[in-house]
C-alpha cells in the first residue's frame, strides 16, 4: 500500500505504507538518534509530532514490552527510510510494523529521509499531514496548511496522568530485568507529570526515593500537604506558554522545597522565575547534542528532545545559566541564586542516549539533603 507526506509549505514525500493505515496531522520533526526508536515512539513529549528517523534502518532489533517510557505511543506519526521486516533481537516480541499496527499509529517508509530532514533543516519544523487514504498532492498539502500549530496549544492536558499513583520500578539489569525500590527510601519525593518518562522515574527510586506521581493540574498546596523532601517537574509535549496552571504551582512552590526540572519542567520553571521562551527553528532531537556544563571546558553529549527553549536574555540576574548547548548556544540549564532550584533543558535518564548527565539525579538527592539538614 501506498502512503504520502505533504508539508504546508508545498513539498510532498511519497513511499509505503506502514504500520495503521488512515490519515494524521502533526508538526513534522526529525531525531538524529542511531537507536532506541521504542523510546522515541512511547516518550510522550513527541505528542502532535510526526517524527522522522534520520537513521537509514529503523526496527532491527525489534519491539519488546520493557523498553517502553509510557504505557502506549504518542506520536502522531512515524517517517522511516526502511523499516526492517525480520528483526534480530533475543528480546523481541513483535516487528516495528505490527507494534504500530496495534497502536494505531500511521507511518510510511520507503522516504528519501536525507531530502526531507534537509528541506525541515533549511525551512523550519512544520504542519504535515501523512496519509494512506488520500495521495492526492494538491488535497494533502491543503490539509497541512489547515493543520493546527502547536504554539499556544496544551498539549500537556492529553498526556498527563487522571489521578496520582506511586512509582516503585527501579532501573533495568540484564541479571534481573527491572528492580524495586528500597525497603526503606530516603527521600519523599512527588513527580509532575507534565508527560513524564518512565526511566527518569526509575532513576529517582535507584535513588533512593519514594516517588509519587501527580497529574499537572496538581496545586501547589496539594503537593505542599504531602509533605515532600523535592518535587520534579517532568518533560513533556509542546508549548509551555499555554501551562499557565503548572506555572502558577512553581511560583508557589518557589523557595518551600527543593525542584528539579527536566526538559518542558525546566521551561516551565523558568517562566515561573520571570523568564520567557520561544520556538526553535527546528529544536533539538537525537541523542548526541553537545552541551558545555559551566565556564571551563566540561561538554557532556547529551539525549534531547524539544521544539522551545529559554531566552537567556529574559531571566532575571537570580537566575544563573549552568548549561549551553554547543551547537547553537540556547540555554540548556539554570540554577537559582537563592531558591533550591535547578534545572536542565536536555534528557540525564538516558532513555535513549549516553550516560554522561546521568550525575544531575545526585545533585537532586544532594539538594534535597542540604535542604533538610537547615
Amino acid at each position: 500500500m501506498k502512503a504520502a507526506l505533504a508539508l504546508a509549505d508545498g513539498r510532498v514525500f511519497y513511499g509505503r505504507a506502514l504500520g495503521a493505515s488512515g490519515e494524521t496531522s502533526g508538526e513534522v520533526v526529525f531525531n538524529t538518534s542511531m537507536s532506541g526508536y521504542q523510546e522515541i515512539l512511547t516518550d510522550p513529549s513527541y505528542r502532535g509530532e510526526i517524527v522522522t528517523m534520520t537513521y537509514p534502518l529503523i526496527g532491527n532489533y525489534g519491539i519488546n514490552r520493557e523498553d517502553v517510557e509510557s504505557s502506549r505511543p504518542h506520536l502522531a506519526g512515524f517517517v522511516v527510510k526502511e523499516a526492517c521486516e525480520t528483526p534480530s533481537n533475543w528480546r523481541s516480541v513483535m516487528t516495528l510494523d505490527a507494534y504500530l499496527k496495534e497502536n494505531g499509529i500511521i507511518g510510511i517508509s520507503g522516504v528519501d529521509t536525507r531530502a526531507l530532514v534537509r528541506h525541515i533543516r533549511d525551512k523550519g519544523a512544520q504542519a504535515g499531514v501523512l496519509s494512506t487514504i488520500d495521495l492526492d498532492a494538491d488535497s494533502l498539502v491543503a490539509k497541512a496548511q489547515a493543520a493546527p500549530s502547536i504554539v499556544g496549544h496544551d498539549l500537556v492536558q492529553e498526556v498527563t496522568c487522571l489521578k496520582p499513583y506511586p512509582w516503585t520500578e527501579s532501573l533495568w539489569s540484564l541479571e534481573q530485568g527491572f528492580g524495586k525500590a528500597e525497603s526503606a527510601p530516603r527521600y519523599k519525593v512527588v513527580a509532575y507529570d507534565f508527560g513524564i518518562k518512565r526511566n527518569i522515574l526509575r532513576n529517582l527510586v535507584a535513588k533512593g526515593c519514594e516517588v509519587t506521581v501527580v497529574p499537572a493540574t496538581t496545586s501547589a498546596a496539594e503537593v505542599l500537604a504531602m509533605q515532600p523532601d523535592g518535587v520534579f517537574l517532568s518533560n513533556g509535549p509542546g508549548d509551555p506558554e499555554p501551562i499557565v496552571y503548572a506555572q502558577e504551582s512553581i511560583r508557589q512552590l518557589l523557595g518551600k522545597v527543593p525542584l528539579f526540572g527536566i526538559c518542558l519542567g525546566h521551561q516551565l520553571l523558568s517562566i515561573a522565575l520571570g523568564g520567557r521562551t520561544s520556538k526553535l527553528k527546528f529544536g533539538h532531537r537525537g541523542g548526541n547534542q553537545p552541551v558545555r556544563r559551566g565556564e571551563g571546558h566540561n561538554v557532556e553529549i547529551t539525549s534531547q528532545n524539544h521544539g522551545f527553549t529559554v531566552d537567556a536574555d529574559s531571566l532575571s540576574d537570580e537566575a544563573v545559566v549552568t548549561h549551553i548547548n554547543l551547537n547553537d548556544n540556547t540555554v540548556e540549564g539554570l540554577r537559582h541564586k537563592t531558591y533550591p532550584v535547578f534545572s536542565v533543558q536536555y534528557h540525564p535518564e538516558a532513555s535513549p542516549g549516553p550516560h554522561d548527565a546521568s550525575y544531575l539525579f545526585g545533585e537532586f538527592i544532594k539538594l534535597m539533603d542540604e535542604w533538610k539538614s537547615q
